[in-house]
């Protein structure tokens, strides 16, 4: 990334941190601020499964695609000193703010530790002259009534394949046979209500590589060409 995306001159850091990790949210060393949000749920007549809020697989990828915390919003910055706890729970600009930005070639700091989807997009839209790139298609928000369910409790039933491989609180499809979840390979988790589609269902933050070079886009688990991620739960 540019000195103007990655104010910390490091990749992992955005989510994750060796020391000190966010312990509001059940998830690996995690890093970033995750703010207490009710989130309005896909609830449509259709629906096979009870439906909560998202969990902690969904939350973390919220984090960023709900528009509401800045991409740098993190617990714990690089270096010594860095540290500040209440940023687990609620961004704290001046904290931010403390990072040195020497290489930043935006004027106003503060762009990036936007509060709101109005504050990103108030830069990262299309058609605006300072070059930022366009994230509106990445800008969710907290309405999620027209996406994919997340925390629906995995169904049963003639319509949906079932998954095979079991491992901790996660079920997936074990198509490899090799008796572990791989990166290729749809997975629900229970977070305490039972088996849930999450985020992470069908997206892997790192990317999966495909055969000859790396996977193409939105870090799907599973391709969407001729509807095979679909195909993957539904029975069509």
């Amino acid at each position: 990334m540019d000195f103007v995306r990655n104010d910390y001159n490091e990749i992992c850091v955005y989510c994750h941190t060796p020391h000190a990790a966010n312990a509001t949210i059940n998830a690996p060393l995690w890093n970033r601020t995750i703010r207490a949000t009710t989130y309005t749920l896909y609830n449509q007549q259709t629906l096979s499964g009870e439906v909560s809020q998202p969990g902690p697989n969904s939350l973390t990828c919220l984090s960023c695609h709900d528009g509401q915390t800045a991409i740098d919003s993190i617990v714990n910055m690089p270096g010594s000193g860095r540290y500040w706890s209440n940023m687990a729970a609620s961004p704290d600009k001046a904290f931010l703010d403390s990072w040195p930005k020497s290489a930043r070639a935006i004027a106003d700091a503060s762009s990036h530790n936007a509060l709101s989807k109005t504050g990103c997009l108030s830069c990262h839209s299309p058609g605006l002259e300072n070059g930022a790139p366009d994230f509106t298609a990445a800008a969710i928000g907290t309405d999620l009534s027209n996406d994919h369910p997340v925390g629906v409790l995995l169904p049963s039933g003639s319509d949906w394949n079932a998954p095979g491989g079991i491992r901790g609180t996660m079920k997936y499809f074990d198509k490899d046979g090799n008796n572990r979840p791989t990166k290729d390979e749809i997975r629900f988790f229970d977070s305490g209500q039972g088996y849930e589609v999450e985020c992470a269902s069908c997206h892997d933050p790192h990317g999966v590589p495909g055969t000859g070079g790396a996977f193409i886009p939105t870090f799907l688990r599973v391709t969407a060409d001729s509807s095979q991620i679909c195909l993957t739960c539904h029975v069509k």
